[in-house]
């Protein structure tokens, strides 16, 4: 009997305790939800109107939603986001009016909150260059052996696994701490296409085959150079990846990822255990998986519409609204977030992308779907659902949009999104552990009664 067999059989002979202690399990855990408002707790640190709760300052990144008066009224505004004081829109137009590939430079500004000069970016892109590389014999006994399903699982397995090369994998001294994250940030597109790669080659029988990263390209470059059997992309792809990795680099310190890393990082633990828990959070779908959805509701949509007109379109929609249709959710994913009311910037900038991108590849009609999706959508749900700040399409709309056009598969867009994001939690990172101090520890209000210890013996 082989391991899987033997961890059926144990299911099968536990399947009914199983079931019982999860019911008992459940029962015990719930929460009567009318104890939140009786204590004043901020469910999901969040308050009733879906504001977050302040419980920190950083300086790496801004968010805003709103526009407040003198008398501090707020009124619903475009969507604005800053990477250390820099406008996204200023960065994203200066780095294409340069012709310039922009993660690298991204990541420096985040990481050092300056852009930099010629020679700075130099420098930086070659001590990247330099930490690329993956240890020997990494590939083959850790991404190579079992391979996961799950390329967000296989990232996390990897970063732990570097812990083990590390002559100093514990000292959390600034130098220390920055020369590990460059090191990932470096490393990280390799992880992700590597894993790919060899999943590819166990569970789909394609043939295997693993590029190392060309030095005189950028990130986004190598990552469709590495992807590609034939290594080739034309110079748009490159581009538009590129600002999907600008874009996905940083949002605020409040996103749930994010704030894993100040949590983990106040503790005083290791750069690859607080990267690895990073990587927890944003493999679940509520966080990084959103674009996933999405394409998988236009696949959806694609056989479900009568034609593509706007009364078929606003059928299904209002299908989807009223859990009637696809996963039966009530969600139209893309749509909305959590702290943006009139547009999310970084959507409105790969919108621009995606009908640029399908364009080149002939696919105009799929962009003006999703177009056209995305102004039903708002109006519906502003008909149907009390929004006190507006609902628009979020950056997952476009996003996997552009991914698919890229010919990626969508067990990768959420590492991708890690692949970005690496920057941002290692600015969070640092920022913590110099301006930190106190390990974070939130309050919870105990609300079970008090009993007494009963002896075994009688119980019931």
């Amino acid at each position: 009997m082989d391991y899987k067999e033997y961890q059926e059989s144990l299911e099968k002979k536990h399947s009914a305790e199983i079931t019982r202690l999860s019911k008992l399990s459940a029962r015990e855990s719930a929460i009567n939800s009318r104890l939140y408002e009786k204590y004043d707790v901020k469910r999901g640190l969040r308050d009733l109107n879906g504001n977050g709760v302040v419980c920190g300052l950083t300086e790496i990144s801004e968010i805003n939603a709103f526009k407040v008066d003198k008398d501090g009224n707020k009124t619903p505004c475009k969507g604005e986001l800053f990477y250390r004081g820099v406008n996204i829109y200023d960065l994203v137009e200066g780095l294409g009016r340069r012709g310039r590939f922009g993660f690298e430079e991204t990541a420096y500004l985040l990481l050092f909150g300056t852009l930099p000069t010629m020679d700075e970016l130099a420098s930086f892109n070659e001590m990247l260059c330099d930490y690329r590389p993956l240890p020997p014999n990494f590939v083959r006994d850790i991404i190579m052996k079992n391979p996961s399903a799950d390329m967000m699982n296989m990232l996390a397995r990897c970063v732990l696994s570097l812990y083990s090369y590390d002559r100093r994998p514990d000292r959390t001294t600034p130098g220390n701490t920055l020369r590990q994250c460059v090191q990932l940030i470096a490393r990280f597109p390799l992880l992700a296409v590597y894993s790919q790669n060899a999943y590819n080659y166990y569970h789909t029988d394609s043939s295997l085959f693993i590029h190392k990263p060309d030095s005189s390209l950028s990130a986004a470059e190598n990552l469709l150079y590495m992807l590609r059997e034939d290594k080739k992309f034309t110079p748009l792809e490159a581009r538009v990846l590129d600002t999907c990795l600008v874009l996905h680099a940083e949002h605020g310190g409040g996103n749930n990822s994010t704030f894993t890393t100040h949590v983990v990082t106040s503790s005083g633990t290791d750069t690859y255990s607080s990267v690895a828990a990073s990587l927890g959070s944003l493999k679940g779908p509520k966080h990084g998986g959103a674009n996933v959805k999405v394409v998988e509701m236009f696949d959806y949509l694609h056989g479900a519409l009568k034609d593509y007109s706007d009364g078929s379109i606003r059928d299904c929609l209002n299908a989807m609204l009223n859990k009637e249709a696809f996963d039966k959710s009530g969600l139209i994913y893309g749509m909305g977030h959590a702290v943006y009311s009139l547009s999310d910037p970084r959507c409105d900038i790969l919108k621009v992308c995606a009908e640029n991108l399908a364009a080149e590849k002939g696919l105009s009609e799929e962009f003006e779907l999703h177009s056209r999706v995305a102004e039903i959508a708002g109006e519906l749900i502003a008909e149907k659902r009390r929004i006190y700040k507006g609902v628009s399409p979020n950056v997952d709309f476009y996003s996997g949009l552009i991914y698919s056009m890229l010919g990626l598969d969508r067990k990768l867009f959420t590492p991708l999104f890690a692949v970005a994001r690496i920057a941002g939690w290692s600015a969070h990172r640092i920022e913590e552990l110099v301006g930190g101090g106190k390990i974070i520890r939130p309050a919870y209000k105990a609300v079970c009664e008090h009993r007494k210890y009963v002896p075994i013996e009688d119980r019931k």
